[in-house]
């Protein structure tokens, strides 16, 4: 538990270090605000998970993580895709988003049974 909080943690602070190196134009700082929004809701939420008062409190709860980290997957994507910036530049944050997409989704599977 505690390495997810500190994976979550990380990958939200790679996306923020990763806004902060991208151009100072109008789709970039949209696309940032975006990004930093939907990371660091995935680190939040998890934490607040862990500290859910049920069994359904903790799945809602894991379940905006994995929501958030899908999203942050798409913001990545965007932004490679719209060569804001390089794609190799962004490939590591973005498996990173899609490793945690796949833990939250394994992690509401075996929560729900």
């Amino acid at each position: 538990m505690n390495d997810l909080k500190e994976r979550t943690k990380s990958f939200a602070l790679r996306c923020m270090k990763l806004c902060a190196s991208l151009p100072k134009d109008r789709s970039a700082d949209i696309l940032a605000r975006q990004l930093i929004r939907s990371a660091t809701s995935v680190g939040a939420n998890y934490r607040s998970a862990l500290r859910g008062r049920s069994k359904a409190e903790f799945i809602a709860k894991v379940g905006i993580c994995l929501e958030e980290a899908d999203e942050s997957e798409f913001w990545l994507d965007l932004i490679s895709s719209a060569d804001i910036m390089k794609t190799n530049l962004v490939e590591p944050v973005r498996e990173e988003a899609n490793a945690l997409t796949a833990i939250f989704v394994t992690t509401l599977k075996s929560s729900k049974k």
